[in-house]
């Protein structure tokens, strides 16, 4: 079994999970939230390099809140400046035309909780790169077992390698691994799936 966290925008290595090992994947909503993390955190490529997008939230500094519970906080406009960040780095990409439309709801509609919002773009974002696994969700803590893929952990050892696929700015910074899987949908539209496919550990 694959364990992994509730995420923001997920990384390629995150869908090539789902992609390649849907079924024996399980997101969990029962584990605390972990600040500064990939569970309200993403990296999309700019022209001016990495940026990161960060979905803000109520009481993040709650010790021990389970991911299930965790509010988020629209005191701020970080809808607006996400929406415009992903529009100026993508807007000029050969797919943004097309996935704009399925993608701009999330950016003008409220949800109160995080793990509500991160799943239904999860969602979303599985079926745009041709991943036709369905989510699976534990409300309850999953306990890691001898064998099983443990992706929650904040610090943790990976050899992934990802295909290396066409970025937008390529011509001014070499290759970047670790984002979001926007940055592939943006770049390679269908051929997204071939991506996550070719991924391995």
């Amino acid at each position: 079994m694959v364990i992994l966290p509730s995420v923001y925008l997920g990384s390629v290595e995150y869908f090539a999970r789902l992609a390649q090992q849907g079924g024996d994947c399980v997101v969990d909503l029962g584990e605390n939230y972990v600040k500064r993390s990939e569970r309200n955190r993403a990296g999309i490529m700019t022209a001016n390099g990495v940026m990161e997008l960060s979905v803000h939230l109520r009481n993040a500094n709650r010790p021990r809140t389970p991911m299930r519970d965790m509010r988020i906080d629209y005191s701020k406009r970080w809808q607006h400046q996400h929406w415009v960040a992903i529009m100026s780095a993508y807007r000029s990409s050969a797919y943004f035309d097309y996935y704009a439309p399925m993608l701009e709801p999330f950016y003008t509609r409220r949800y109160e909780f995080l793990a509500d919002y991160n799943s239904e773009l999860t969602r979303l974002l599985m079926r745009a790169a041709g991943c036709d696994a369905e989510l699976h969700l534990s409300d309850a803590y999953v306990e890691a077992s001898d064998g099983d893929i443990d992706m929650r952990a904040k610090k943790r050892e990976s050899t992934f390698v990802s295909p290396r696929y066409f970025q937008l700015f390529s011509d001014r910074f070499p290759f970047v691994s670790g984002l979001s899987v926007l940055d592939l949908l943006m770049s390679e539209g269908p051929s997204s799936i071939d991506v996550l496919r070719g991924c391995r550990w």
